[in-house]
């Protein structure tokens, strides 16, 4: 009798387990897709205090708590803005702050329709025996961090990861390296009901030719694939935050037309069906040239089974930090900016956009910085 109680136990905790798995795969799933939405994008407000700072300086504004939360109200709360959004990754001083009023930023996006993400990596560290590469620290009491933050109303994160073009970077070490640590990260936040946004960065920094550029990405990308299935993930709640495939920084530009059939030609050689949208990075582009770019991609006539939208920093902000230049009486012009560009992204998902967001200040300017870090 007391091993039919003890296995009628065992078989209950089992079944109470593969219940609360389901319940999380289908939540996971659910919102991976709901971030892909065709016509919808993500607003990448992640910058650490740091990085944040930089930006403010560039329009001699002080970088401190209540003008790092001035922006980001400025941005969320802009009238018509959210429609064009599904998401939003906050940097963790901001998933915890609220509007001048007092409503918290995450009621204010989940009112408008957006989920609120997270930042979780703790920035890069080199990488020993690699000339001068890195990969991505934080997955220390990343388990416990996600659980927070999930609790705080976050319902994915974000992890980056930086790789080099070089004279013989990426190295396969560097590759291996930040694979694996990218799907480590994401088994972890899966456990804990987070979608992850994988996101291996090539870094622009170069004179390489797109043809470079897109060999290291297939090369990194199907690395990367690799590790998620080595570490079990869902990839079904995944979502992939890559480069575009572009000549280097250095190089002679070439037409959104091209970048277009590189990049996605890259994707269909390595990212599978299962994963249900790729939000790319701007990566230093302008504005304009992310838009655009993306625009051409989603006219491609090619097999696309996953939808492609955005994950923009800089390329959503610049316009609108030049137009705010931290003054009370810009908001409203800061705010026509910023809904400039996410009406623009937002046309560029559906390949329907037109061309005609490119006249604010800021929108064509290059935002491009060497071995840029957050």
């Amino acid at each position: 009798m007391a091993f039919r109680g003890v296995l009628c136990w065992i078989v209950l905790v089992t079944l109470i387990t593969d219940c609360r798995y389901c319940c999380l795969a289908d939540e996971l799933i659910a919102n991976a897709a709901y971030i892909g939405t065709p016509g919808k994008g993500i607003l990448a407000a992640d910058e650490s205090t740091g990085t944040i700072g930089k930006r403010l300086s560039s329009i001699n504004v002080e970088n401190v708590e209540s003008n790092r939360r001035a922006l980001r109200e400025l941005l969320f709360c802009t009238p018509g803005a959210l429609q064009y959004l599904s998401g939003v990754i906050l940097f963790e001083e901001t998933l915890y702050q609220s509007t001048a009023s007092g409503k918290p930023f995450v009621e204010v996006l989940k009112e408008g329709g957006v989920l609120p993400g997270i930042k979780v990596d703790k920035g890069t560290v080199e990488l020993a025996g690699t000339n001068g590469e890195t990969t991505t620290q934080g997955l220390d009491g990343l388990g416990a961090r996600c659980a927070k933050y999930y609790e705080a109303g976050a319902r994915f994160a974000k992890w980056r990861a930086v790789l080099k073009i070089g004279p013989n970077e990426p190295s396969q070490l560097a590759i291996n390296e930040n694979a694996n640590g990218l799907a480590r990260y994401a088994v972890i936040c899966q456990e804990n009901g987070l979608v992850p946004i994988v996101e291996p960065e090539i870094l622009v920094d170069g004179a390489h030719d797109i043809e470079k550029c897109a060999d290291v990405t297939e090369r990194v990308l199907a690395a990367v694939y690799k590790a998620l299935n080595d570490h079990h993930v869902l990839l079904e709640g995944t979502l992939l935050k890559p480069n575009m495939v572009t000549p280097g920084s250095e190089a002679p530009k070439v037409a959104p037309e091209v970048i277009a059939e590189y990049t996605v030609r890259v994707l269909q050689r390595t990212m599978p069906a299962a994963v249900p949208a790729v939000v790319f990075l701007s990566g230093g582009q302008s504005e304009e040239e992310a838009t655009l770019n993306l625009n051409a991609m989603n006219k491609l006539q090619t097999k696309k089974p996953w939808s492609l939208s955005f994950s923009f920093g800089r390329a959503l902000q610049q316009s609108t930090l030049k137009a705010w230049a931290g003054k009370e009486e810009n908001i409203q012009k800061a705010q026509a900016a910023f809904l400039t560009r996410c009406k623009a992204n937002s046309e560029a998902t559906l390949g329907t956009y037109k061309g005609d967001a490119t006249l604010a200040e800021g929108a064509s300017e290059s935002l491009h910085v060497k071995d840029y870090k957050y």
